[in-house]
């Protein structure tokens, strides 16, 4: 399976993500209290070093109030290719 750190959809993830807190009014710190990790974990997603699972996706879509299925299908509409 090709590495996806880096690719388009990875970006576009990563993007997301970060809208999505600005718009709940969140910052790292806060959502990495909801997940119960550290602020760092978060930093590290946000700045595409680590991928997250599909089930810390469904617990970013709760804290962050997103559909993720909705969001998988626009991701999905990405050429990871870029």
């Amino acid at each position: 399976m090709p590495k996806t750190l880096g690719d388009a959809r990875q970006k576009a993830l990563v993007t997301f993500i970060k809208m999505k807190r600005k718009e709940a009014g969140l910052n790292q710190v806060d959502v990495a209290k909801r997940l119960k990790v550290q602020q760092s974990l978060v930093a590290r997603v946000e700045s595409g070093q680590r991928r997250i699972d599909v089930v810390e996706f469904i617990q970013l879509a709760d804290i962050l109030d997103f559909d993720p299925s909705e969001a998988i299908r626009d991701l999905m509409s990405v050429d990871p290719k870029g």
